[in-house]
């Protein structure tokens, strides 16, 4: 599966520490309608194993991770309904 090109909405979580990436993914993934795209760009690296498991338990779908123009990992998740 390709990744996106672009995100509905992407979340800078640069400098936060967990679980600051995985709060602000639960408190914005609203933002995106039902199957719409969101990054989160997060330096932080338990983000690896939490954004990934945070779909998991919210029934959302993990698209998987590239990396942001100035190297910092990027995850992709499509918002379910």
């Amino acid at each position: 599966m390709s990744l996106p090109v672009d995100a509905d909405l992407e979340l800078d979580c640069r400098g936060q520490a967990c679980p600051l990436p995985i709060v602000h993914l639960g408190r914005r993934h609203a933002e995106v309608p039902p199957g719409g795209v969101l990054a989160v760009v997060a330096d932080d690296v338990a983000a690896r194993h939490d954004v990934p498991a945070w779909c998991r338990m919210r029934g959302q779908e993990y698209l998987g991770e590239d990396v942001a123009a100035d190297g910092v990992p990027r995850y992709w998740v499509r918002r379910r309904a």
